[in-house]
């Protein structure tokens, strides 16, 4: 079943993308393996991405894309490896799907789930995916995954012909979503669409009613600007949203406009939008280059939020008590992510959820 514009879209059908922090069937990801994101540090990032795995195979399905037997191999070993660090974790949760990628990017490649809360349907929009704007050919093995989901899955799929990045939009579950101008109106994603199209798109395949706008990203983010780098829903009225607090970094003034944005901001139903303040991690430089290290690339599991920490003992415990303070009904788990961000992404850019 395909969709676009001039035909039923998700949206006049009852479908929505509902808020990460709704219950989830699964978390998706794809295995890393791509030397290229990690220059001489692949090997240092498994320890970090199974404790990921371990913590959320507590409570729901883990599902791991891989490229042939012998990865999954690996992956099994590396996962043993560490099993005991993880009281509780399930191995039986984690199942592994010969689905080849590119690159480890799974919040950006993965497919985009929808729900229609009126007939119980899953569905998928099968969004393009073009690497950030062409900027890390080849891609096409990356851009089949969620059509690869659906066939395991037996779900439709919906083809909007247009590019789109999980990583680029953040969901109130109610008809809110937030991202950034950056990425979003970027001529190298859509540039034959104006923003009034882009929104049109966001409106019907996402299933939502109201869209607001941020600036810019953070230093450092070779996305253009993704939002889940800088302000993340954690309910349906609440949004944390990273500030820093050195006027001298050059991550103060466009987080500053930010902020100033986000508390004018209201809801789809008119509501002022909740805004609590998130601290950014001490900068992390790897060979010369400012990563883009934030505490708002954290996944929201169904009884756990996994926090990307930078060993920096001050900032990481101030992220971990507000995100705590946010999430009361779930256990907010920081694991180290030095060596992740190396990749330019962390927890979040690498997963994606699947809800019930």
């Amino acid at each position: 079943m395909t969709n676009n514009l001039n035909s039923p879209t998700p949206k006049q059908l009852g479908f929505h993308f509902p808020g990460e922090f709704a219950p989830q069937r699964a978390l998706w990801l794809s295995w890393p393996h791509k030397e290229d994101s990690w220059p001489d540090k692949l090997h240092t990032i498994y320890k970090p991405y199974c404790l990921f795995i371990l913590y959320v195979s507590r409570h729901q399905k883990v599902c791991i894309n891989i490229v042939d037997d012998a990865m999954k191999q690996f992956a099994l070993e590396q996962l043993n490896k560490y099993l005991s660090l993880v009281t509780d974790a399930k191995l039986s949760e984690v199942s592994f799907y010969p689905h080849p990628t590119n690159d480890a990017w799974c919040r950006d490649h993965g497919p985009a789930f929808i729900i229609n809360p009126a007939t119980k349907e899953k569905a998928i929009v099968n969004w393009n995916y073009n690497a950030w704007g062409n900027k890390y050919p080849p891609y096409d093995l990356d851009n089949a995954i969620p059509t690869k989901i659906a066939e395991v899955l037996d779900i439709n799929v919906f083809e909007p012909n247009i590019v789109m990045e999980g990583g680029s939009v953040e969901f109130n579950g109610k008809g809110t979503l937030l991202t950034t101008t950056a990425c979003l109106l970027n001529r190298n994603r859509n540039p034959h669409l104006s923003k009034k199209e882009i929104e049109d798109h966001l409106k019907e395949y996402y299933g939502v009613s109201h869209i607001l706008w941020l600036g810019d990203g953070i230093i450092g983010d070779d996305t253009d600007g993704h939002i889940d780098d800088i302000t993340r829903f954690v309910s349906e009225d609440t949004v944390v949203t990273v500030i820093e607090e050195n006027k001298n970094d050059e991550n103060y003034q466009l987080l500053q406009d930010n902020l100033t944005l986000l508390k004018k901001m209201k809801l789809q139903d008119g509501c002022p939008l909740k805004v609590i303040e998130l601290p950014m991690p001490k900068a992390v430089i790897y060979e010369g280059e400012r990563l883009p290290s934030s505490y708002a690339n954290f996944y929201i599991a169904n009884k756990c939020v996994i926090v990307p920490t930078y060993n920096d003992d001050i900032n990481d415990k101030k992220a971990l008590d507000i995100l705590q303070s946010c999430f009361k009904d779930r256990e907010v788990i920081g694991i180290d992510s030095t060596d992740i961000i190396w990749g330019l992404g962390s927890f979040h850019c690498l997963s994606q959820q699947e809800p019930v």
